[in-house]
């Protein structure tokens, strides 16, 4: 009779014990879930930094083209005592001062600064940053 009660108590001890791991059983097997889908929006985040950093460059494009788009083509015009003159026209006559009055090779010519004083119907010139000087318009 002993025995018998000794395994009557002994079942639900061991069914409370199975009852225990079992629950082990069913947390660990919901953190392994949880580690599952952590690791997988990890690598949702990956992905979608990798396609947002492949379309950044797509963004400064557009904006190189928008500057483009804001250039201003301008004109300028001298006009004083009856005379006009463009930049074109200037630059045209600097060239020929260095050609003709300096005797240099055209292909010397790579820049020119140009200054035009009306009150006294002349334009000073540096040309390539060196030469300096001044013609009569």
């Amino acid at each position: 009779m002993a025995e018998a009660k000794a395994k009557a108590i002994a079942k639900p001890v061991v069914k409370a014990a199975e009852a225990k791991a079992a629950e082990k059983a069913a947390v660990v097997k919901e953190e392994k879930k949880v580690e599952t889908k952590k690791a997988a929006d990890t690598k949702k985040t990956t992905e979608v930094k990798k396609t947002t950093a492949k379309k950044a460059p797509a963004k400064k494009a557009a904006t190189a083209t928008t500057a483009k788009k804001a250039e201003v083509k301008a004109a300028v015009n001298f006009q004083f005592a009856g005379k006009s003159y463009t930049t074109e026209d200037l630059v045209k006559i600097a060239k020929d001062v260095w050609v003709y009055d300096l005797n240099k090779d055209i292909n010397d010519f790579k820049s020119v600064e140009l200054y035009v004083k009306p009150e006294e119907s002349a334009a000073y010139y540096v040309v390539n940053e060196e030469v300096t000087g001044c013609f009569g318009i």
